[in-house]
Formats: structure tokens, sequence, C-alpha cells
């Protein structure tokens, strides 16, 4: 039976803030909203196959931050300079339905480790190196799943 739960939607710089997310936020209900769609659903078996909608405006991680005024964010300019930076990186469009794993797949081809310095800058997480070890971590379990793949022919993360 076909899943019915609607996609989730991110802002482009999302996917790395989701990868990173160690369980602290901006308030209380913000980190339990993260915690629930990071942990409970992407990191929860099967979070691979999520589906995840591209919006180039708030998404569901948004929804309770403290910094949200209406469809904005009290730091936009910031925000929007990290939604293109992420946009071009990971080769988003606009509305651009993936799964979560197709995401981290697009992280490890087109976001090398030591990059986030340049690539997220101005982010007030950034140097907590939290999405750095991430990133990192993700790159070697692509890197073993690669070479496993070379002696059993599979190669999916």
């Amino acid at each position: 039976m076909p899943d019915k739960t609607p996609p989730l939607r991110f802002r482009p710089h999302h996917f790395l803030c989701a990868l990173g997310y160690q369980g602290k936020g901006y308030s209380d209900a913000f980190t339990a909203n993260m915690t629930a769609i990071v942990v409970d659903r992407l990191r929860a078996p099967g979070g691979d196959e999520v589906v995840i909608e591209t919006t180039g405006a708030t998404d569901d991680i948004c929804t309770p931050c403290p910094k949200l005024r209406g469809r904005l964010c009290t730091n936009q300019q910031a925000i929007a300079k990290l939604d293109r930076a992420h946009a071009a990186a990971l080769k988003l469009k606009p509305r651009e339905r993936l799964t979560w794993g197709e995401a981290q797949q697009r992280i490890v081809e087109h976001v090398p480790p030591g990059s986030l310095s340049t690539l997220c800058e101005g982010c007030q997480w950034l140097e907590l190196g939290l999405c750095e070890e991430a990133l990192k971590r993700l790159h070697d379990a692509a890197g073993a799943v690669s070479a496993d793949s070379t002696t059993t022919g599979t190669g999916t993360l």
C-alpha cells in the first residue's frame, strides 16, 4: 500500500541541518519539532524513504522557530544566502521531491568534508562542528558501502 504521508517540506539549507542535528535548537518547541522530524522520521527505520519537497520559504522545520515572523525569518538575508548556496551545491530545484536517502547521496556527491566553513558561512551552529562531524561520518559510510559494492554488487547508502 503506498505511503499517504505528505512529504516533508525543507528549505535547501535544512538538508545539511538535518544531517548534523544533535538535539540542540533555538527553543524547546523548535528542538522537539526538529527531533520529531530528524530522529523520529529520517533516522528511524525506513527513514531513507521519507520524501522531502524543497521549498524557498518557511518549511516544516521552521514552523516553531522563535525567529519566524510570518513566512520570513528575523535573519532572512542570511537564511536566503544559505538557501541559495545549498540549493546550488546540492543541485536542488524548487518544489523538487527526493527521498532522504537520495538527499544523502547528493550530499556525498556534492559536499566534500571540510567544505562547510564556506557553504555554511554565517550559520550560528557552524562553530559547534556537529554538521562537519556528521558530513564526515556520511562520507565514511558511503566509502565503506562503495568499497563493499565492489565485492557484493550493492552500492546504496
